[in-house]
């Protein structure tokens, strides 16, 4: 089974897809770690995004899918795989299918992880950091015992991509870029809407069910 799993900041996703991963059998890919590589192992799609990179440009989109297409061809993907931070556009996703269409393979299902913004902005916001220990906390979810304080005793702070204009913003691109892709797979039959408010393990329980009918 191939999945893409799409979803805001602050979904939840990295928590889901480890489930998704366990469960199926899938090759987690996540496509800033496989760019890092490439560019690392000085692979020639690798050195194409390296000289974009290095200028403070975005890598072009057939660039990305030739570092996609290159993971995906890798034996340990025969059985499958889990796309997460790609396509993050239409262009993108329309590079893939004809990519995957080449070696004859297709993407099954579209996990869609819906969260309402201003449930985002309090998971988002609501985390602190130990300038001491880098014990990390929250707000809503695990607050320390003492305000503003860890336990070694060091203060707590706010990282700065995580204050509200920083994290409205990163919502507001997310939503831009997400929209026309949702419209893509939906007009395929493949997109899942999965609702993100509930309990990790009722999430997964949703993810699960969505994903055994696509079997």
């Amino acid at each position: 089974m191939n999945v893409i799993l799409l979803g805001p900041p602050g979904a939840g996703k990295g928590t889901q897809a480890e489930g998704i991963v366990k469960e199926y059998g899938l090759v987690h890919i996540s496509t800033g770690d496989m760019l890092r590589a490439a560019v690392k192992n000085g692979t020639e799609m690798g050195l194409k995004a390296q000289e974009y990179m290095s200028k403070g440009a975005l890598v072009p989109d057939e660039v990305v899918v030739g570092i996609v297409r290159d993971r995906i061809v890798e034996p340990d993907c025969e059985k499958g795989f889990l796309l997460d931070g790609f396509p993050r556009t239409v262009g993108q996703a329309d590079e893939l299918d004809k990519a995957l269409k080449g070696m004859g393979k297709n993407i099954d299902a579209v996990v869609n992880i819906v969260v309402e913004d201003e449930e985002l902005l309090g998971r988002l916001t609501g985390r602190r950091i130990c300038r001491t220990c880098q014990r990390p906390y929250h707000v809503m979810f695990k607050p320390p015992a003492t305000e503003g304080a860890c336990e070694c005793g060091g203060e707590l702070y706010q990282r700065t991509d995580d204050n509200v204009e920083t994290v409205k913003n990163r919502l507001d691109v997310y939503h831009n870029q997400t929209s026309p892709l949702i419209e893509y797979y939906s007009k395929q039959g493949i997109i899942v809407d999965i609702d993100g408010a509930k309990s990790v393990n009722e999430v997964f329980d949703q993810i699960n069910t969505a994903l055994k009918a696509k079997v």
